[in-house]
């Protein structure tokens, strides 16, 4: 069990330096930069937060991963738990868009709340689950103009506060809706069941997902040689707003590969202290997740005369080197926070007050 939640927090950790990398641009970089700095920046554009979310589906599978042990009693306080974090998450969420519109929180709140309902069932239906969010996804495209409650200039969602806006934003044209984002965490679910102990496991879905990544990369790539319709040509290659299904088959078959990598890693690190310490960062990914949304965009602000505004930056973009560095240096920041709030406190600062309403 330890190796398996050290490569589960590796690879937290590693989502939450993504994030910052690409939240960090968003607002003070340039959302299209073809630069070479800029394209770099872009790799962590999806994937970041498409592995964030599957990670919170394992988190979910592993808290009640002990299956037959559990009495009827045990498994209605493990649901009531999970809901009390959606709602949790849900109402921090809120709170946090009215900072910062592009929040995952209160999507997350969402994906707990379906989660509560699939716990305790066979593990294959968490596929069937992301099969039937995806479907319901291209279903409502079909029926629903993308576009609608979107200003595509600044990222921002025109009519998020109004019932329909609020109820499309969350369920279809949001920045993480539950259609189709759900897969991710339910694939998760799914993850978060299996035995990553084993090295047949480690191998197997690193392979799944460098078949899944390299067939989308191919295509892409296919489809800017040969003649095809511009519609067609836009949904093989549509990243992130709307996410089409190549872009959820590239984003999972990424996830897949490096959940594998950080399993297969941990048994060889399990006893470093370095990698002790980096997992302690992926532990308080909640408190990251805030922090860097909020003194972290103030810092940057500051150390760079700009104006916080919680959208895309409509002065100068900073040049990307700069926002990796930046980056990189609120990382280590948070690496060296949570090495020294963990002698103290078995838990992050929000993870702890999670725990306190929600038990």
């Amino acid at each position: 069990m330890k190796e398996r939640i050290i490569g589960f927090d590796l690879a937290r950790a590693y989502a939450i330096f993504g994030m910052y990398i690409v939240n960090f641009n968003i607002v003070f970089g340039q959302f299209k930069d073809d630069s070479l700095g800029g394209q770099f920046l872009s790799l962590f554009s999806g994937n970041s937060s498409t592995v964030f979310v599957m990670l919170a589906g394992m988190g979910i599978a592993l808290m009640t991963n002990r299956g037959k042990e559990y009495t009827e009693e045990d498994k209605k306080r493990l649901k009531s738990t999970v809901n009390k974090r959606a709602w949790f998450l849900f109402g921090l969420g809120l709170l946090l868009y009215l900072w910062w519109s592009a929040d995952i929180l209160h999507f997350y709140g969402g994906y707990m709340h379906i989660a509560a309902l699939l716990i305790f069932i066979d593990k294959k239906y968490y596929l069937f689950v992301a099969i039937l969010a995806i479907i319901v996804f291209h279903l409502l495209f079909a029926m629903i103009p993308y576009e609608i409650g979107w200003n595509f200039d600044t990222l921002q969602y025109n009519d998020f506060w109004t019932v329909s806006g609020f109820v499309r934003n969350t369920f279809y044209n949001g920045w993480n809706a539950i259609f189709p984002w759900l897969a991710y965490f339910t694939i998760g679910m799914y993850l978060g069941r299996l035995d990553w102990t084993l090295t047949t496991t480690q191998q197997k879905f690193f392979v799944i997902g460098l078949v899944l990544f390299l067939l989308v990369l191919a295509l892409q790539s296919i489809s800017n040689h040969i003649p095809m319709s511009e519609d067609l040509k836009m949904y093989i290659n549509a990243d992130y707003l709307p996410p089409f299904l190549p872009f959820m088959l590239s984003t999972i078959g990424f996830g897949l590969m490096l959940i594998a990598i950080f399993m297969y890693i941990s048994k060889f690190v399990s006893n470093n202290k370095l990698a002790n310490d980096l997992a302690k960062t992926g532990q308080m990914t909640l408190t990251h997740y805030i922090s860097h949304l909020t003194i972290g965009m103030l810092l940057f602000a500051f150390l760079t005369d700009r104006n916080y505004e919680g959208k895309v930056n409509e002065q100068i973009p900073i040049n990307p080197l700069i926002i990796f560095m930046f980056a990189l240096g609120y990382f280590i920041f948070s690496f060296y926070f949570s090495k020294l709030w963990a002698k103290k406190f078995k838990n992050g600062p929000f993870e702890t007050l999670m725990r306190k309403i929600s038990g």
